[in-house]
Parts: structure tokens; sequence; C-alpha cells
């Protein structure tokens, strides 16, 4: 496909060195959630592994160029998913991981990256600002900086999901698949391969009105950011979007919406009562865009990538009502 960065044969190839555990995750349909969504929905669970997102994927490939090369320490930012996934990956392959995170991130996720043996910096204030120690650690120390999106290991690892998802669409349903966006790896990665090789099928991204800067900049040809967000979905709560994401995005989007928190905190509960999955919010994000708009979907194939499940149970619970 002309126009973006990526490449079909680097996303097949990611696949041959991505571990297994993160490969051919959970696709089933969710019949127990249709009377409440008046649509046919199929969920890709890409919680189903040992960091319980779908950034092991990218995390995977970055790692294994690393184990193969004289510079064996990298640095990342992360709202938590990532720097897992980048610990993880590590791990078992000797690297030297530091992940700098806000320190109003969750806790869950911050426990777990100190828990795989990543080196873990704090900083006060929100996601742009850890980017922006994470970009001086890598400068410091001359070492490799990992960056979410823009980076397109992360991308192209992501896109590895739509190759799971295409034998199972139908495409006289006029399938749409609904796409968490945050900084636009697991979006720009999925679509690209959707609309390369099925581009009928509607590419559809979905987020939170309180973290709303990459959908504003898709709608409007330009990067347009945010001085603050204010959202429950952490992981996509963005406000500086990356120019070179962006044009990969206006490329492989066929639409980018903005959902309310209460259609998010739904979400979380609909897939709770209904699914048994105690996810993330911004793993809800999809079931809210179906919420926000039935007609939209009805009589359609709906796929949602539920991509995260690293959440704190305290918030969670009162989310839920629990």
């Amino acid at each position: 496909m002309e126009g973006t960065r990526l490449d079909l044969e680097r996303i097949r190839a990611a696949r041959e060195v991505i571990d297994p555990v993160f490969l051919d995750s959970p696709l089933y349909r969710c019949e127990a959630l249709e009377p409440m969504l008046g649509c046919a929905i199929d969920i890709k669970l890409e919680t189903a592994n040992p960091v319980r997102s779908f950034k092991g994927r990218g995390t995977e490939v970055v790692a294994t160029q690393l184990a193969g090369s004289d510079s064996r320490a990298v640095v990342c930012a992360s709202a938590g998913n990532l720097g897992q996934a980048l610990a993880w990956s590590g791990r078992d392959r000797g690297l030297d991981v530091t992940v700098v995170a806000s320190r109003f991130a969750t806790t869950t996720k911050l426990d777990r990256i100190r828990a795989l043996g990543a080196k873990l910096e704090l900083v006060d204030g929100d996601h742009e600002l850890a980017r922006e120690r994470a970009v001086a650690i890598a400068r410091y120390d001359g070492i490799r900086l990992l960056e979410d999106s823009l980076d397109l290991e992360t991308c192209e690892g992501a896109a590895t999901i739509a190759l799971e998802l295409l034998p199972r669409m139908q495409l006289s349903d006029r399938p749409v698949v609904l796409i968490a966006l945050g900084g636009g790896a697991l979006a720009t990665g999925v679509g690209y391969v959707l609309k390369a090789l099925a581009p009928a099928v509607e590419v559809l991204c979905v987020q939170p009105l309180g973290a709303p800067a990459l959908t504003r900049s898709w709608h409007q040809r330009r990067v347009v950011t945010t001085d603050t967000t204010d959202t429950i979905a952490d992981g996509v709560a963005g406000r500086i979007p990356i120019p070179e994401v962006l044009d990969d995005l206006l490329v492989v989007a066929d639409d980018a919406v903005l959902v309310q928190e209460a259609s998010i905190v739904t979400g979380l509960r609909l897939l709770l009562d209904h699914a048994g999955l105690v996810v993330e919010p911004s793993a809800a994000l999809g079931i809210a865009a179906v919420l926000e708009d039935r007609d939209r979907f009805a009589g359609r194939q709906v796929f949602t990538i539920v991509c995260g499940s690293n959440v704190d149970q305290d918030k969670y619970r009162r989310w839920v009502g629990l």
C-alpha cells in the first residue's frame, strides 16, 4: 500500500520472531453481548498472554533485534503496558531495560514492570513528560530509545493481529474493526494490513472524549495537541500526536470517533457481566462506540480488539459498582 511507512512482508516476518505465547490470541463471537449491542460482535482477546496486552507483539520484534546487536540496552516511556512488555521480552534475552513512567500511572502496571526486572524511573508529570525523559536518557547513555507508535516495530508487531482477524471475516456482512486509539501503533498496524488485503473492511478508531488529540488530528488532517487529558482510559491518554503516525493513520483509517466516559464504564460492565472479562478502560472503547451509535453497526459483522487488562482493582470495582 502506498503512502505509509509500514510493509506487509516485514509484518509477516514479524510473526516468525514473536514468541508464540503472543500469537493466535482467542477470537470468538460473543453472543451474550449481542442483545445489548444490536449487532454480531467478535472479540479479539489480546489479554490472554503474560503481559495482558497486545504490546508484547511489538516488543518481541524489538528485543530480537537488540539481542543480536552490540547494544543491549533500551529505554522507553510507557503508561504501563509497553513497559511491561519490553521488560518481559528483554528479560530472557539479557537486555538492560529502563522504563520511564508517570508516578500517577496505574500502580498495578508499575509493580509489574519492577517484578519483571526492568529499571523503573518515575516522573512528576504525565506521559508526555515521561517521553521527554526517555529521550534524554537515550541521548545521555547512548542507548536505544523505543518510541511507541513512532518505531515501526511497535506498529508492525501489532499488525500481526490483523493477519489473524482476516480469515474470520465475511465481506458480505460489511465487517468493521473497532480499534482503541492512543499513540496509534495498534490502529496503524492493524489498519494497514486490513486495507492492504481487504480494503472493504471498515477501520474505525475509537478514543475517549477526554483524550481527543489524535482523533481531532485525523479529522483536521494536521497535528492537534491538547494541554491536558481527563479520562479513566490511561492507556490512550496522549496529548501530542506523532506526525509520522498521523500520516499513516490518514491512509489506513476510515473514521475516528470520540466516546464519553459513561459509555466506557458501561462497556466495562458489559464485558464483565456478559463476557466474563475484567479489562482496562482502553479495552472497552470498541464496546463504547457501539453503545453510542447502534444504528451504524446493526446487521454488520463487528470486531473489537480487547487490547489490555492491566487495571487497578480498587478503581475497577468503583467503576463497575462491585
